[in-house]
């Protein structure tokens, strides 16, 4: 099959969490073993770093790869969902997978993945465990999907393990609390691996500790610990600091594990994390006069910060590219959004995604003023004509939302 025939069925023909919804989601890890098995598992043959966590974890994983290039090493990355291109997920220093790997790799097995019933996220998943066999990758980091304990990720043995914070998302598949959260991320600590936390929060601190004692792992609260340096990154965000605090601290336990990782592996790895892997979509200035950055955070979290970080720009009017996915509860999120913007609602072009004219509804009902448009697209044009130079324009609410802009 050509390149895109091959993605149209992975799209289509299997359950997909990110475009489906609930549906999509697996209850135990029996088809991701089944898959591991049927590969001769590929993830026995290279060290990995396993991340997890409400927000923060695709930035934590990029840079932690960005400081192990710069100290040489060849390294795998695993991340999800992408924004432009299937292949973003799977990388080694920073190169995308090859369209003839995926077209190959799904020719291969696909008899096997349709007698199997596998998802979307569980093939993808062994393609990059087979990919980072196949090119020798010397580490491999590896960002959960979704939660931790039932993720398909979550078969690996790691170096160490790492969960950023948590907060309440997807909590029709982890639960309603941050306690219950807490267990399901939690489940990526395995037996004496090393365990950073990058948040102190008193509702899962316990549970983290419980789950380490019981695997005899050793844990480590990343904001708990005494970092001299003070590290910059090209991650612009306010919110990356918590991150970057998070990174120092996976990799003090990798460096006490025999990796040779310098003060100026760290810096540099900070400093050109963008360069070295190709993320997109955290902080992004897409252009000035008017300024316009887009941002993913779309949990009640992850917006917070990024709203924090909007409230300290300074413009004229401010202008509102604004989408969300049909299962998003907007309650949690509504006393974030500004009510001295002009908002542009639209709906990300996935089965999932609210449809504009409901969500200018509901919000229109807490004072937020905008009108629906028919695409990502008409959102944002029409945002660009009505922004004179010194305001602007923020693009936000949906991974998908900023991936049609981007």
């Amino acid at each position: 099959m050509p390149y895109q025939d091959t993605l149209d069925w992975m799209f289509s023909q299997l359950p997909m969490y990110q475009r489906q919804g609930q549906s999509a989601f697996r209850k135990d890890l029996l088809n991701t073993i089944k898959l591991a098995e049927h590969l001769n598992f590929p993830e026995k043959h290279f060290k990995t770093i396993h991340v997890a966590g409400t927000n923060g974890k695709g930035s934590t994983s990029h840079m932690l790869a960005s400081i192990l290039q710069e100290a040489g090493y060849k390294v795998g990355l695993y991340t999800s969902p992408h924004l432009k291109d299937f292949r973003e997920r799977i990388k080694i220093n920073g190169k995308e997978v090859g369209k003839q790997f995926v077209n190959g790799f799904i020719k291969r097995n696909k008899l096997f993945f349709e007698q199997n019933s596998l998802s979307f996220f569980e093939m993808t998943v062994g393609m990059a465990f087979e990919y980072f066999k196949k090119k020798k990758v010397d580490i491999a980091v590896i960002e959960v999907g979704m939660g931790g304990r039932l993720d398909s990720t979550n078969i690996i043995t790691p170096e160490v393990s790492v969960i950023t914070n948590i907060g309440l998302d997807h909590t029709q598949f982890l639960g309603d609390t941050l306690e219950a959260i807490a267990f399901e991320k939690g489940g990526i600590i395995k037996p004496n691996i090393p365990v950073v936390i990058g948040e102190t929060q008193k509702e899962t601190t316990a549970i983290f500790k419980d789950l380490a004692e019981k695997n005899k792992s050793r844990i480590v609260f990343a904001d708990q610990q005494q970092f001299t340096e003070n590290h910059t990154s090209d991650l612009t965000g306010a919110y990356q600091k918590k991150n970057i605090i998070t990174v120092l601290q996976a990799v003090k336990e990798l460096q006490e594990k025999g990796f040779n990782i310098s003060k100026e592996n760290i810096k540099n790895g900070l400093l050109h994390a963008v360069k070295n892997t190709g993320l997109m979509g955290r902080w992004q200035t897409l252009q000035l006069n008017p300024k316009v950055v887009c941002d993913t955070g779309h949990n009640k979290d992850g917006l917070t910060y990024v709203m924090k970080q909007l409230s300290n720009e300074v413009f004229e009017k401010l202008h509102i590219v604004f989408g969300v996915v049909n299962d998003k509860d907007l309650g949690s999120i509504v006393d974030l959004l500004p009510k001295n913007a002009t908002y542009y609602f639209c709906k990300p072009d996935i089965p999932r995604g609210l449809d504009a004219k409901e969500l200018k509804g509901f919000l229109s009902n807490f004072g937020l003023k905008g009108d629906a448009y028919g695409s990502v697209n008409e959102a944002y044009n029409n945002a660009l004509y009505n922004a004179n130079a010194n305001d602007f324009v923020f693009i936000g609410g949906s991974t998908f939302v900023v991936a049609e802009i981007i």
